[in-house]
């Protein structure tokens, strides 16, 4: 007779949430409300000195967001993994309501109106996607995973909401949810020669790829390519917050006194670039510390990741820990001028609440694998 035992049965006694606290490693904790408080910090010398427009908005979202972390990490890994599935049709719910009643701005239809605020449901498909994956690739021995059969499901799982994001159109995160697909599955076992072939088919349709893209797109790859060939226009952007850079030095201009934000000849400086404009008053030791508190963040994800004794929280950890680094990677080299311009928030540091909540619950889910990394998930093929 078939054994019943269940998929989410516990192998031990359920922490009490105090006893998850307990657990808690702290130090990403400090991190998150560090880079908190220096968002908090930048929005409000880029509003000239200010609370209002940003500031004071920017520490009402911050503190509803540490709530919404701290309660993701009160939840049992187990029923992460009961939820995962649901998770994910819910926010692909969202991103198809988008299609029909969403809010148009900044070129694209890409936010729904909850009245309170504006929620970008692709931003939290990014935690919803490898949720699903990682519950899925659970399931699955590794000798079943490396069936060319066996990653139609995962392909599907991803190219659906890339599909719907590419169509708002945001092509930029739509790459993402790809490259996040992407992520998970080789972290997963998946062949290599699948990754190289999917490669080789990428480079092949380049060229249709290119011709299909909107004229804006295509501009924003040749200002990255050339910023100089429309310096008042395209490229105006670009050069002014390589300006911000370039004039902070190592300490910068000190708070409250950046030109390149305070004159206004920063672009987008409370969203896509208030890095340059944090860096511009706090100099290179400012960004650095920045950087490096996030990367502490990442790293954790990754030790998490190789110290968690099952399937799910493993893939879990590494793929969030992936998902905040494309967050920081992107945004960095669009400020830089590294990468094209493609509307990337730093979060935490960026005005507005989706990519902040996304980090929250990233950053909650991490913390739950941390806590219970010891406990053993057994997989059940399907």
């Amino acid at each position: 007779m078939r054994a019943t035992h269940s998929l989410f049965a516990p192998r031990e006694l359920r922490l009490a949430w105090w006893q998850r606290f307990l657990r808690l490693s702290w130090l990403p904790v400090f991190a998150w409300l560090i880079l908190g408080g220096i968002g908090v910090a930048a929005l409000y010398s880029v509003s000239g000195g200010d609370w209002a427009p940003y500031a004071l908005r920017h520490l009402v979202r911050f503190a509803i967001a540490t709530g919404l972390l701290l309660a993701v990490v009160a939840i049992d890994l187990r029923q992460w993994l009961r939820l995962a599935y649901p998770v994910y049709m819910a926010v692909l719910a969202l991103l198809i309501a988008v299609e029909f009643v969403g809010v148009i701005g900044k070129g694209g239809q890409r936010w729904l109106d909850l009245g309170v605020m504006h929620v970008q449901p692709s931003e939290l498909m990014k935690v919803a996607l490898v949720l699903a994956l990682a519950r899925y690739f659970h399931a699955r021995h590794l000798w079943t995973t490396q069936r060319l059969l066996a990653l139609v499901p995962p392909a599907l799982l991803t190219l659906l909401p890339a599909a719907l994001v590419a169509s708002q159109p945001d092509l930029g995160t739509a790459a993402i949810l790809v490259m996040i697909g992407v992520a998970v599955t080789f972290l997963a076992g998946a062949r290599r020669l699948v990754f190289l072939v999917g490669l080789l088919g990428f480079l092949v349709a380049l060229p249709v790829i290119w011709t299909n893209l909107h004229d804006y797109q295509r501009e924003r790859v040749e200002t990255f390519l050339d910023p100089e060939r429309d310096p008042l226009g395209a490229g105006y952007q670009i050069i002014q917050s390589k300006i911000a850079l370039g004039s902070a030095g190592l300490w910068g201009k000190g708070w409250l006194k950046g030109t390149q934000s305070h004159l206004k000849f920063l672009p987008e400086m409370k969203t896509d670039f208030i890095l340059a404009a944090f860096a511009e008053e706090f100099g290179l030791i400012g960004a650095l510390m920045v950087l490096a508190l996030y990367g502490l963040v990442i790293g954790y994800g990754l030790l998490t990741a190789l110290a968690c004794r099952n399937h799910f929280g493993r893939l879990l950890a590494a793929g969030l820990g992936f998902v905040v680094f494309t967050y920081v990677f992107i945004n960095i080299g669009m400020v830089a001028g590294l990468l094209p311009v493609v509307g990337v928030p730093l979060p935490l540091l960026s005005y507005g609440g989706s990519a902040m909540f996304t980090f929250a619950i990233a950053l909650g889910l991490i913390l739950v694998v941390g806590i219970e990394r010891e406990r053993v998930i057994p997989r059940h093929a399907s």
